[in-house]
């Protein structure tokens, strides 16, 4: 099995995952089409920017191990913790830059042009969340 595909494989679930989670709170809270279209196409891009990669499926899942992976049971306090809309968003938004920049990194074993693209993607995360999160406070602030 290779390990970097295994690495890759967590890490676009985990930027996807990540970003779908923002999303439906843009949609169903914000209620604001056009961000959400924006987050939903960063997903697909994940998707399609790691289709570009020497690698076929087959390879993510034969190297994909989710029961024996040793990380499943390693939890921090934050994790359990969310007081509200922003603190989700926020802890998604993170996840989904944090597991861009893996994929930053690991792509470079396959693509330079892909790595460069994961690149990209994260600092327009970084755009992102600096959107996203004003509007998710404000949102909150506002009795419903």
């Amino acid at each position: 099995m290779n390990k970097a595909i295994r690495i890759l494989d967590a890490n676009v679930n985990r930027s996807r995952e990540g970003l779908r989670v923002v999303e439906d709170i843009v949609r169903f809270v914000l209620d604001d089409a056009e961000l959400a279209s924006n987050i939903k196409n960063m997903r697909h891009e994940i998707t399609s920017l790691i289709r570009q990669l020497p690698l076929d499926e087959a390879e993510f899942l034969n190297a994909r191990d989710s029961g024996g992976d040793v990380g499943m049971s390693l939890d921090c306090a934050s994790e359990g913790l969310r007081l509200d809309l922003s603190h989700i968003a926020t802890a998604n938004i993170c996840r989904a830059q944090e597991a861009m920049r893996v994929l930053e990194e690991f792509s470079k074993l396959y693509s330079v042009e892909v790595s460069a693209s994961f690149k990209k993607l994260r600092f327009r995360l970084y755009d992102l969340e600096k959107e996203i999160l004003p509007k998710i406070r404000d949102n909150q602030a506002q009795p419903e």
